[in-house]
C-alpha cells in the first residue's frame, strides 16, 4: 500500500464479509490448528447476528480490510466483544485497537452494563489490548469453546 493512509472505521459492509470469515479462520487456525462448531455458526449466521442487534466493524484502508471486531448481544444487558481479527498479509498498526473500541462503544450505545469476551491466556498481545481498555480476569464453569481458557469482563 503506497500514498497517504486513508484509513476508516466502518460498520459491517457485506463487501468485507468474506475478510471477517478469512481473517478470523486464519487466526484460530494458526494458533488453535481448527476451528470449532461455535466459530461455523457465528460465520453462517452473519446476517441473523446482525438482526438481533450485533454489529461488526472494520478498518480499512484504501478499500483494504485490515480488521475487524464484533459486539453481540446476549442476556441482561451483558454484550460479548468477539471475533477480534486481523489481516495478517499487510501492516495494521493500531488498527486493531480502533475496531476493538468502536465494538465496545456500540454495545454501550446499545445498552450494554457489561462487556464480556472469552479468549486463551497464551494470547498476550489481546489480552494486553483488553486489560489496557479496563477489562478484568473472570472465572468461569464453562468457557463454551474448546480453546477458551479465560475470561474477561468490563462492568459499564
Amino acid at each position: 500500500m503506497n500514498g497517504e493512509r486513508t484509513l476508516k472505521i466502518i460498520e459491517y459492509d457485506p463487501k468485507y464479509k468474506q475478510d471477517f470469515i478469512d481473517f478470523n479462520t486464519a487466526w484460530i487456525v494458526d494458533n488453535f490448528g481448527f476451528l470449532e462448531d461455535e466459530d461455523r455458526e457465528t460465520f453462517e449466521k452473519i446476517d441473523e447476528e446482525l438482526k438481533t442487534g450485533a454489529m461488526i466493524y472494520f478498518a480499512v484502508d484504501n478499500g483494504v480490510a485490515l480488521a475487524t471486531c464484533m459486539a453481540k448481544p446476549m442476556t441482561d444487558g451483558t454484550w460479548e466483544i468477539c471475533k477480534f481479527a486481523s489481516n495478517k498479509n499487510v501492516s495494521h498498526k493500531g488498527c486493531g485497537s480502533k475496531v476493538f473500541e468502536a465494538a465496545m462503544k456500540w454495545a454501550t450505545d446499545h445498552g450494554a452494563k457489561r462487556l464480556f469476551m472469552i479468549s486463551n491466556s497464551k494470547l498476550k498481545p489481546a489480552i494486553h489490548i483488553y486489560e489496557k481498555y479496563g477489562f478484568k480476569e473472570i472465572k468461569l464453569d464453562n468457557y463454551e469453546y474448546i480453546r477458551g481458557d479465560v475470561a474477561f469482563e468490563k462492568m459499564l
